[in-house]
């Protein structure tokens, strides 16, 4: 049976065509030049971006792929939502996905690493390839039990048709090409960035065994994702800037939803890795552990399903 972690008999190329959808939306940006740019077209380009750059750093990674804090299943529900508003996958796909690249990280298993791969195939290319339609359900057991994940998963694009045709219903057609299509390209490619240009440009205060590095302009665009060096010493930690001056808004908004009770169990890194001083291979969450298989460690209540095939983004 195909996974994730098989390597024989597959090709890696971009040109794929599930690409194809992914190209087009970058298209229908130039839409704007027939609809006009408008002001409220921008204002919700603006608000969009940094709602959905929030849901992807507070949900699809810290929440789902790391467990970093817990939180009621109706804010999940949100958080998966408006993550998957950005039609990048599902909920279990991404957290799969990111999980393999944590225990493979910058090796030739990682998933997207540019040391291996490229710029550009760890940037945006390896999405398209056909192997990484799939993804290991074991390696999402914690979240396979929930059926509104599951449900989100099987209709991935509906809450981004959704919020297109709100953006429509609100600004018109500018609202449609400059609201959604600009906002979700720009989405796309901050999230990207910490991929690819996270572990090329930047400084490293840990040593990681990989290639992860703090770039502050990044975490300015990522609302904190971009100490992405400090993110791979320890990456069970809710808060991603480890010194005062690192900013983390999306580890803001979590505190402040905290006081209001919303989220809760919010894990931190400790004192020995604020120090620099933990043993090299002691930064792996609880969310991921090697063993001889290379899979990841989940609940053994649950059952292992097999893999499922994802539909490309739009």
């Amino acid at each position: 049976m195909p996974t994730e972690f098989a390597r024989d008999d597959v090709h890696d190329d971009i040109v794929y065509p599930s690409a194809i959808p992914f190209v087009l939306v970058h298209l229908a940006c130039f839409g704007a030049i027939w609809s006009g740019v408008t002001w409220p077209a921008v204002i919700l380009c603006v608000a969009l971006y940094w709602i959905r750059i929030f849901a992807i750093g507070a949900g699809y990674h810290r929440l789902f792929s790391h467990r970093a804090y817990t939180t009621s299943r109706t804010f999940r529900f949100i958080l998966a939502i408006l993550a998957q508003s950005t039609a990048q996958k599902s909920v279990l796909w991404w957290a799969a996905k990111h999980r393999h690249h944590h225990l493979h990280s910058d090796t030739e298993l990682d998933v997207h690493s540019p040391r291996h791969t490229g710029f550009l195939y760890s940037h945006v290319g390896w999405i398209f390839a056909k192997r990484h339609d799939l993804f290991d359900e074991a390696a999402v057991a914690d979240l396979m039990r929930y059926p509104e994940l599951r449900w989100l998963h099987k209709y991935q694009l509906v809450p981004a048709v959704v919020l297109a045709g709100l953006c429509f219903l609100i600004a018109g057609w500018s609202g449609l090409f400059v609201g959604f299509f600009w906002s979700t390209v720009l989405v796309y490619h901050a999230t990207f960035c910490i991929n690819s240009l996270a572990h090329v440009r930047g400084r490293k205060r840990y040593v990681t065994g990989d290639d992860s590095r703090n770039n502050w302009l990044l975490a300015v665009f990522t609302m904190g994702e971009g100490w992405h060096n400090n993110h791979h010493a320890f990456q069970s930690s809710v808060r991603q800037g480890f010194r005062w001056w690192e900013i983390d808004p999306t580890f803001y908004i979590l505190k402040a939803l905290s006081w209001m009770g919303v989220v809760w169990d919010m894990r931190s890194p400790p004192e020995q890795v604020l120090r620099n001083e933990q043993r090299l291979g002691a930064h792996r969450s609880s969310t991921a552990r090697p063993s001889s298989s290379r899979r990841i460690s989940m609940p053994k209540a649950l059952p292992t399903p097999s893999p499922r095939r994802c539909t490309p983004p739009s």
